[in-house]
């Protein structure tokens, strides 16, 4: 690729680097890592509109970092997650019909619409409130729509279910917490062993780890408190071999807390790689794919030589030394 060099006056090859810029946005000076173009022959600056656009992009997108403004590639995701078109959700939100659109095309909001973006994007139940709130403002077949796909969300499947509480029916105090990285565990190891995965639902990699959003919800009053223990459950829906590794992880990982597992998962690829690019405790509804999952715990079992379940042990002990 060339560009003309005003200093050559001709055609050049040019060198792009990455440099620590400053720029203004919405008036304010902010220093960003943007990338420079110049001349092989004379070191000067090349115009390439590519590259302008980039900068301009990662200006805005530290400025929108520094004021916890999201992105408009989380915005976008928003109508997508709930089934609903970009001009409903912003009558819904009680805007322009065009102000959502013009989200999702780049522009940069006020603090105060992306504060009411990120409330629902992180919580369906605050998106169904809004979306019964504002039904007579769209279209019954949008209302339609969007209430059968937030109903999905927040529905916990059956196998979901019954190991969610099979595992509190075998843990007197687990916590919320502990309970979604143990679901985590349940996941991956039913996947190393038996090759396919307990549950349809994908888990989310949320600030303090993976998180199964619909059992988030069902718990989520409880804070850090421990969760009542099941009376019952229905085995039937568990395979011999399922059941044997909810068994392993209830006896290898759960007699840990859930600050421990937490600590655990922070250390695992699928949960760091899902969240590349993000501050440490800025919110996200990133899926950690369950490729990732599989190909990890996959490697687990082989770098540890699991013979069978047993081994969860050796690794529970293994992470317990690397974390501590």
């Amino acid at each position: 690729m060339k560009a003309f060099c005003e200093e050559c006056r001709e055609f050049v090859n040019y060198n792009l680097t990455e440099k620590v810029l400053t720029g203004n946005a919405k008036g304010e000076r902010c220093s960003y890592t943007g990338k420079e173009a110049r001349c092989e022959k004379c070191g000067s600056l090349v115009y390439i509109p590519e590259i302008l656009d980039y900068n301009l992009k990662a200006l805005y997108d530290e400025y929108r970092k520094k004021h916890g403004i999201m992105s408009a590639e989380e915005i976008r995701k928003v109508p997508e997650k709930y089934k609903i078109g970009k001009g409903p959700l912003s009558l819904l939100l009680g805007w322009g019909k065009n102000t959502y659109t013009h989200y999702c095309e780049g522009h940069t909001p006020t603090k105060k619409y992306s504060d009411a973006i990120a409330e629902i994007a992180s919580d369906p139940e605050a998106y169904l409130r809004l979306l019964e709130e504002g039904r007579d403002k769209i279209k019954p077949e949008a209302y339609k729509k969007s209430r059968l796909a937030v109903e999905d969300l927040l529905t916990v499947s059956d196998k979901l279910e019954t190991v969610a509480l099979y595992i509190t029916h075998c843990c007197e105090d687990i916590t919320p917490l502990a309970l979604q990285k143990a679901l985590y565990y349940v996941q991956g190891f039913g996947y190393a062993f038996n090759d396919t995965f307990p549950f349809s639902e994908d888990c989310e990699a949320w600030i303090h780890g993976p998180v199964f959003v619909s059992v988030y919800h069902r718990y989520k009053n409880l804070g850090f408190r421990p969760i009542e223990q099941a009376a019952s459950f229905d085995a039937s829906l568990l395979t011999t071999d399922e059941k044997a590794v909810c068994d392993s992880v209830i006896k290898n990982l759960c007699c840990y807390s859930g600050d421990v597992l937490r600590a655990f998962t922070h250390t695992e690829s699928p949960w760091i790689n899902a969240r590349k690019g993000l501050a440490s405790n800025e919110p996200s509804d990133r899926i950690i794919p369950k490729s990732a999952i599989g190909a990890y715990f996959k490697e687990v079992r082989e770098k540890h030589n699991m013979v069978n379940l047993g081994g969860i042990k050796e690794y529970a002990m293994y992470m317990r030394d690397k974390t501590e």
